[in-house]
């Protein structure tokens, strides 16, 4: 919060020019008090501030202006901003960052009074709190601090620090140090690998010179090994080197392995290794998936290539294995909808009939994909609610009153949809049903519809699927759909997931629009189509826009068949899609797409397939069991060629 004195200063810094060219009194100067605080000027920030009295996003302001300073900020003053904004988005933003400074500066005193009143479990402020405690005499040891090690990616600051206090008391042992290393290489963290190694002994570290070899040419070193692997450090470079030839070629790796280098090896690591080689085979839908995965027996199976391993199960038709891999599962990954689905049907192929109906109706009745086949093996297809919940106006004006609401609907009007975002996710975490349906009206009237959808999204008994499955500009879909002669209800599914309806979506990969058309596929599809005086900087123009996006579905789905594979290829690319099928036989719908190697991809393509469900039901009154929609992949025979021949 500004000091009465800063305010003053801001003040007489104030920008003399009058506003221009907002839509409200007060928007040039809060968006300059934005960009100001993005670029760190602390000083402009304040000569924009103090134009904004009494402003809506006053919060904001205060917030961007003490957490530019906060290092130097007395702790009164940032309590002061916590008392005065309690219980709001930015207090709780704010104190998330207070207690990264207050760990770092080690006052424990402050930090244990905050951490308190912090609802978060953020992994930096959770590593702070862990040396709080040893700080104070609690022993932990890297068993209790699990969590921050096995962390995928560079650790931050605070969990840096934790580390090393590990280390420094010989809680971190050579192998603990080699097992992140290991994982790091797994998810091609090698950057982070190397950090992680700073933490040995000269005497423990690899060489620096086969390190890099390892990670950028693994399969010369792997045919070039050293004569004595007796070293630790020169056989855990060969273990990395094999981790990241598999992450390519996992068939090589398996050739490798079965070769002379399985000898020269611990039993325990060529396991590892076997189970890591089965986990990119399966990814890779190589059929010599499980029997790569048979070779490490199960206690090198974690969360990850356990699922892969199912997803293997599953494309082979081999349910006995689908069934007894899930059963390995930890209970919470388990009892996932996408497990319980395939466990029953594994019971069902099995002969086990009951049980798989106990199964499926654990989760039948839910509106996302697994919840929509399990009511179907049951005789039942989901249709939205006859009697949908319409909020009173008195229910809409009270979230219209909502202070958070209304600051992230100000926010997204600005432009800052992050910010906006992160406002009212947090403004509307405990509404009941009826309060979120309001909340989801008040954002349909703005024309927020990804903010309706989420709140709609949300409620558990008491549901409107019209804001659910909003029908923003209606008409365009409806025309350009039966202009290229496709379902309109799969159209406005897929642009449900692409861009929630935002007209004016930009991804950080580039692609525009409601239908999020990359620049290249937008030229090639206005050159196919005959699009004539196609200017790139019109591409989010509602029209244009779904004319090319459309056009693009056409092109796909004649090219592929299926509009599961074209779903596939509009967020992966037709040549991926292609490349997914069985080379030899036909796949089940549900099954091509549980075993698409790219998580963003498959759970994509779920969600368009789920949302078409519902939008037919909306718009055409019929329901089309999703089953039936997905129907059956037809294999890609040998000698069909996978490059993407859509675009030049």
């Amino acid at each position: 919060m500004f000091s009465r004195e800063l305010r003053n200063l801001a003040a007489a810094l104030a920008l003399a020019a009058p506003l221009a060219g907002w839509g409200a009194p007060g928007d040039e100067a809060v968006v300059g008090a934005y960009d100001a605080y993005r670029a760190g000027d602390a000083l402009k920030l304040a000569r924009y501030a103090s134009k904004l009295e009494g402003h809506p996003l006053d919060p904001w302001i205060d917030y961007w202006s003490i957490a530019l300073r906060l290092e130097d900020t007395p702790t009164a003053e940032v309590q002061a901003f916590l008392d005065a904004h309690a219980k709001s988005f930015v207090a709780e933003l704010l104190r998330g960052d207070w207690l990264k400074v207050l760990g770092k500066h080690g006052d424990w005193q402050e930090f244990e009074r905050q951490l308190a009143l912090y609802p978060r479990d953020d992994l930096e402020v959770r590593c702070y709190a862990a040396l709080m405690s040893a700080t104070r005499g609690q022993e932990t040891t890297l068993a209790d601090a699990k969590w921050m090690w096995l962390e995928p990616h560079e650790l931050p600051d605070g969990c840096g620090e934790l580390a090393q206090a590990l280390l420094d008391d010989e809680r971190i042992s050579v192998t603990d140090v080699w097992r992140r290393v290991r994982l790091l290489f797994e998810r091609g963290q090698i950057t982070a690998a190397k950090t992680t190694l700073g933490y040995l002994e000269k005497a423990d570290a690899p060489d620096e010179r086969m390190l890099v070899d390892a990670a950028r040419q693994p399969k010369r070193l792997l045919e070039r090994l050293p004569r004595n692997l007796e070293r630790r450090a020169v056989r855990e470079v060969v273990v990395l080197a094999l981790l990241r030839y598999a992450r390519a070629e996992p068939e090589g790796a398996a050739k490798l392995l079965e070769g002379r280098l399985a000898s020269r090896l611990p039993e325990a690591d060529v396991r590892y290794l076997w189970a890591y080689i089965g986990y990119e085979g399966a990814r890779e839908q190589h059929p010599d998936a499980l029997k790569w995965y048979a070779r490490a027996g199960h206690q090198h199976l974690d969360e990850e290539l356990l699922a892969w391993k199912v997803r293997a199960a599953l494309r082979a038709g081999n349910w006995p294995v689908v069934r007894d891999t899930i059963d390995l599962m930890p209970p919470l990954e388990r009892h996932e909808s996408a497990w319980t689905y395939w466990y029953g049907r594994a019971l069902a192929a099995l002969g086990e009939q009951t049980g798989a109906r106990a199964y499926f109706l654990r989760i039948a009745g839910q509106t996302e994909f697994y919840g929509l086949l399990a009511s179907e093996e049951l005789g039942h297809v989901v249709a939205p609610p006859e009697n949908a919940y319409v909020p009173t106006e008195a229910e809409v004006d009270a979230a219209r009153q909502n202070p958070g609401l209304q600051r992230a609907l100000e926010l997204i009007r600005l432009g800052m949809r992050t910010e906006g975002v992160r406002e009212w996710l947090f403004s509307v975490r405990y509404f009941d049903d009826t309060r979120l349906l309001a909340a989801a009206e008040l954002a349909r009237r703005a024309e927020i519809w990804d903010r309706s959808i989420q709140s709609a999204d949300r409620t558990v008994r008491t549901h409107n699927f019209a804001l659910r499955y909003p029908l923003p500009f209606r008409d365009v879909f409806t025309e350009y759909a039966k202009t290229y002669g496709l379902d309109v209800a799969w159209v406005l599914g897929l642009v449900r997931q692409e861009s929630r309806f935002i007209s004016d979506a930009r991804s950080s990969a580039g692609a525009e629009g409601l239908m999020q058309v990359m620049p290249r596929t937008a030229r090639f599809v206005a050159q196919k189509i005959g699009l004539r005086n196609y200017l790139h900087k019109g591409v989010t123009e509602v029209e244009t826009n779904v004319t090319l996006g459309t056009g693009y579905m056409r092109l796909v789905l004649d090219q592929l068949g299926h509009p599961v594979l074209a779903s596939a290829a509009y967020n992966a690319g037709p040549s991926r899609a292609r490349r997914w099928r069985d080379v030899n036989r036909p796949l089940e719908g549900a099954i091509y797409i549980e075993t698409i190697p790219f998580s963003e991809t498959r759970d994509y393509v779920k969600k368009v397939m789920a949302n078409s469900v519902f939008y037919a039901a909306l718009i055409e009154k019929q329901v089309t069991p999703l089953k039936a929609r997905l129907g059956t992949i037809a294999p890609r025979g040998a000698a069909e060629p996978v490059d993407d021949d859509l675009l030049p």
